[in-house]
């Protein structure tokens, strides 16, 4: 009796100018632990004009446990870099993690264990934000860059690329592609996985598939947050309008929200960690209503900021 093909698992990490922090991330997947029958492929895309993490993937090349290819697809785009990663997925499953990210040794055999259990099409995994010294404390205690899911009504309708799973022939994953439109202003993720769900695919969520992301002195201030939670407001804006979703009406939900958003941020003014929660959702809201009326979308990716970290 033939022993069964073993099961071909490629992990994608799409790149812009971040050499040191790649480099750490490629070391942590060499260190990971690989379940029984599982063969593991690196994919890395350098989403740069030049071909700038080239000598980074071929210096960890030499220390990774299983193969890598690295795949140059230019420029500041980083819809173009998931698509070039799905296009050079040659696997049963695709694992997204980014580079700032280190996983656990368990992280991927934690990720596979829930989807073999089910039929999901998509596995979902919690990032652990790691904070310097530099952070404030309000931001620490209310743990503000830490990423889990939203479960809406007992189910997950939509995700992100920092930690997942896709199981590569389901027909709601099989053929899609993320938005080039969103690929500079950020959202693309959140469009993707929605049209996953809407096309029947299950989202689920491996609660010890562990990875964690330092948070720079960059992104360790409010107005980094805010300025996020406008952009995912914006995203979800455009989105609703793409639906076909009644603009006026949508908007002024939206307004309420704010409103009351704004209203708890007063009556917590002296409590930092609500304060500013609620200052940040209100936020969100507030960026749905330009969203909406087509406000000119922030783009943070390809910027300065993030060839830094």
């Amino acid at each position: 009796m033939m022993a069964p093909a073993p099961l071909r698992i490629d992990i994608a990490v799409c790149t812009f100018r971040r050499m040191a922090a790649l480099g750490e991330t490629l070391a942590s997947l060499a260190a990971l632990t690989v379940p029984p029958g599982v063969t593991l492929r690196v994919i890395v895309a350098d989403n740069d004009v030049e071909p700038s993490a080239r000598p980074c993937a071929e210096a960890a090349r030499k220390n990774l446990p299983m193969a890598l290819a690295y795949v140059h697809c230019p420029a500041g785009n980083i819809s173009l870099a998931r698509n070039a990663c799905l296009e050079a997925a040659d696997a049963d499953f695709l694992a997204f993690v980014d580079d700032d990210e280190t996983v656990e040794p368990q992280w991927l055999e934690n990720l596979l264990a829930t989807a073999t259990t089910g039929a999901a099409a998509v596995v979902l995994g919690p990032v652990r934000a790691q904070y310097g010294l530099d952070a404030p404390g309000w931001m620490r205690r209310g743990d503000f860059h830490s990423t889990r899911p939203v479960w809406v009504s007992g189910e997950i309708r939509t995700g992100y690329t920092c930690n997942v799973l896709l199981r590569l022939a389901a027909p709601a994953i099989a053929g899609r592609r993320f938005d080039h439109a969103l690929g500079r202003s950020g959202g693309e993720d959140t469009a993707f996985f929605g049209e996953v769900h809407a096309a029947g695919g299950r989202i689920a969520f491996a609660g010890e598939a562990w990875v964690n992301e330092p948070v720079p002195p960059a992104r360790a201030r409010f107005s980094w947050l805010a300025q996020r939670r406008l952009r995912m407001g914006q995203t979800h804006g455009r989105l609703l309008a793409g639906r076909g979703t009644g603009r006026t009406g949508a908007a002024g939900l939206a307004a309420a929200k704010a409103g009351f958003c704004l209203a708890a941020a007063t009556a917590f003014v002296l409590l930092p960690v609500q304060r500013n929660r609620f200052l940040l959702r209100g936020l969100l809201h507030a960026g749905v209503i330009g969203g909406l009326f087509g406000a000119r979308a922030i783009e943070p990716y390809g910027q300065p900021e993030a060839a830094t970290r």
